[in-house]
C-alpha cells in the first residue's frame, strides 16, 4: 500500500511533465472542441465509479481518468463561443499563480503565518479600493471566496453599523424590522444573504426597474418614506453596477444622494461592471461608486482569473474589525507587536488560500492597462454583435454599454417556446453556449462577450447559427 502521499522524485517530474503536456494541449486547442458536452448521465456515473477508492490506482491512469472526465463531460468556459455567465478564459498569469498557492499551500488567518500574502492582498485592497474612489486613509476590505460572500460581507457590516451591539444582543435586541433594498434585476444573493442572515425575505423590498431596467429611484425614496413611516429601519440599499441578466448599470450618484439622505448603508455590487474603472473611456459607466459605503468586484469576472476570487471593500476603516473581530487563546500572536490586522478577526472566514496571488501575479505581468486593452476590445465584440443582430431582423432587448446582449425575435413574440428552443438548438450542437433570460415576463436570448480571445469570426459565426436555428424552427 502506498503510504508516501509526496510520491517519489521520478514520479513527481514524470507525472508533472505528462500534466503539463496535456493542459497545454487544452488550452492552446480549446478551440477546437464541442463549447458544451453531450450529456449521458448513466456513462458518467460508470466512469466516476469505475475505480475502488478503498485502494490505491496507477498514478498515470487515475490522472488520466481525471483529465477525460472533466473535458469530456463539462461545458468549456474558455472557449471562445461560450457566450455565458460571466465565467471567463483564465489568463495564464492566474493559472500559475493558483498552481503556487496550491503548492506552498500559505494559510491566510493570521498575518505572522503568511505576512507577504497579507500584505499583497493588502496593497490590492488599496489599489482597488483606490480605483473606486475611496479615500486610502480610510478604506479597508477582504478577499472573499465569490460574489455571494462578499455581498454575505455588505450585509453584516450594514447591519452592525446600524446596530452596534448586534454582535452581543444578536436579532432579539432590534427594536425595528430592518429593512434591506434592492433592484428587481439584483443578484439572488442578497436574497440568500438576507435569509442567512436570519432576517427573512420580508426585511428586503424589491423596488421595480424603469425602461432601461435599472432601479427607478423614485420608487426607492418612495418606499423608504413607507417603511420609516410604518415604524421600521431602512438599513441597506444596494445598486448593481452590470446586472447578472442584462449588465445594467444602475445610476449610482441618484441612488447613492437618497441614502446619504436617509443615513442608510449603499453598497454597489460591482462583481462585473466595476472592471471598467480600468479604462479612463469607461470609468464614467460607474460614476457614483465612491460614494458607497462597501462595493464588490468579481476578479474572476472580467479580469479573467481563475475561481474564485471576489473583493469587498469598505470606505468605514472600523466596520470590519466590529463586525468580525474576535480574540481566541490558540491563534498565532507572533506579530502582537506590529500594527497588522489578523484575517480571521477580519472577515467571514478563517482559514482560506492566497486568493490574492491570482490577481497580483496578473497585474504584475500584464498591468492595468493590459487589462484595460481587453476590456475594450470586449466591448466592442458587444458592438458588433448588437448590429449583426439588429442586421439580420433580430430585437435588442437591452441597452447596456457592457458587451451583454438580450434579443429576440418580434416575428415570434407570441410563441412563448422560441427563444427557448432556439437556445436549446444552439447548445446541443455543442458549437456554442448561451442562455435565455427573462426581459418584462418574455424569455429572450442572452449573450455575454466574457473571453478575451473572441474574436471577430465567431462573432459572425454566432449569429449564423442564431438565423439557421430561427430558419429551422420556422420550418417546423
Amino acid at each position: 500500500m502506498r503510504s508516501d502521499f509526496d510520491l517519489s522524485p521520478k514520479q513527481r517530474s514524470e507525472l508533472l511533465k505528462h500534466l503539463i503536456t496535456e493542459l497545454e494541449a487544452y488550452y492552446s486547442q480549446t478551440e477546437q472542441l464541442r463549447v458544451t458536452p453531450q450529456l449521458d448521465q448513466e456513462e458518467l456515473i460508470r466512469q466516476v465509479r469505475s475505480f475502488d477508492l478503498k485502494t490505491p490506482s496507477d498514478s498515470k491512469k487515475a490522472l488520466d481518468a481525471v483529465l477525460e472526465g472533466m473535458i469530456r463531460h463539462g461545458v468549456h468556459t474558455p472557449h471562445p463561443m461560450y457566450y455565458g455567465l460571466y465565467n471567463p478564459r483564465s489568463n495564464m498569469a492566474g493559472i500559475m499563480a493558483d498552481l503556487i498557492t496550491a503548492v506552498l499551500n500559505p494559510q491566510l488567518a493570521a498575518w505572522s503565518h503568511s505576512p507577504y500574502a497579507c500584505e499583497v492582498e493588502r496593497y490590492l485592497v488599496e489599489t482597488f479600493g483606490a480605483l473606486f474612489g475611496y479615500a486610502p486613509d480610510t478604506l479597508d476590505g477582504t478577499f472573499a471566496s465569490g460574489g455571494a460572500e462578499a455581498n454575505f460581507t455588505a450585509i453584516l457590516c450594514a447591519l452592525n453599523h446600524a446596530y452596534p451591539e448586534l454582535g452581543e444582543s444578536g436579532l432579539p435586541g432590534i427594536s425595528k424590522l430592518p429593512v434591506f433594498y434592492c433592484s428587481e434585476e439584483t443578484h439572488h444573493s442578497i436574497q440568500k444573504g438576507i435569509r442567512m442572515a436570519g432576517l427573512g425575505l420580508t426585511s428586503l423590498r424589491s423596488i421595480e426597474v424603469d425602461e432601461h431596467l435599472r432601479m427607478r429611484a423614485d420608487r426607492l425614496q418612495q418606499a423608504i418614506e413607507e417603511d420609516i413611516k410604518a415604524g421600521k429601519e431602512p438599513v441597506f440599499v444596494v445598486a448593481t453596477a452590470g446586472t447578472t441578466g442584462t449588465g445594467s448599470i444602475e445610476d449610482l450618484e441618484q441612488i447613492g444622494s437618497i441614502c446619504a439622505r436617509y443615513k442608510i448603508w449603499y453598497h454597489v455590487d460591482a462583481a462585473y461592471g466595476g472592471a471598467v474603472a480600468v479604462h479612463p473611456e469607461f470609468k464614467p459607466w460607474i460614476r457614483g461608486i465612491a460614494a458607497s459605503d462597501s462595493c464588490i468586484v468579481d476578479l474572476h469576472k472580467w479580469f479573467s482569473v481563475p475561481m474564485a476570487a471576489s473583493l469587498f471593500i469598505t470606505r468605514d476603516p472600523e466596520i470590519m474589525q466590529h463586525t468580525f473581530g474576535i480574540k481566541t487563546g490558540y491563534m498565532p500572536g507572533d506579530a502582537r507587536d506590529l500594527d497588522i490586522t489578523d484575517p480571521f478577526t477580519h472577515s467571514f472566514q478563517w482559514s482560506r488560500r492566497f486568493a490574492g496571488l491570482k490577481i497580483y501575479l496578473s497585474l504584475l505581468m500584464f498591468g492595468m492597462e493590459g487589462y484595460a486593452e481587453v476590456i475594450a476590445r470586449q466591448v466592442d465584440m458587444g458592438k458588433l454583435l448588437r448590429a449583426l443582430l439588429k442586421r439580420k431582423g433580430w430585437s435588442l432587448q437591452n441597452e447596456s454599454p457592457l458587451p451583454v446582449v438580450c434579443f429576440t425575435d418580434d416575428a415570434w413574440s407570441e410563441d412563448p417556446g422560441f427563444a427557448r428552443a432556439i437556445c436549446d438548438r444552439i447548445v446541443t450542437s455543442g458549437e456554442a453556449w448561451l442562455s435565455v433570460y427573462p426581459i418584462r415576463q418574455r424569455e429572450t436570448l442572452r449573450a455575454c462577450i466574457s473571453n478575451y480571445n473572441t474574436r471577430e469570426d465567431h462573432i459572425h459565426r454566432l449569429v449564423e447559427l442564431l438565423d439557421k436555428a430561427r430558419e429551422d424552427y420556422g420550418a417546423e
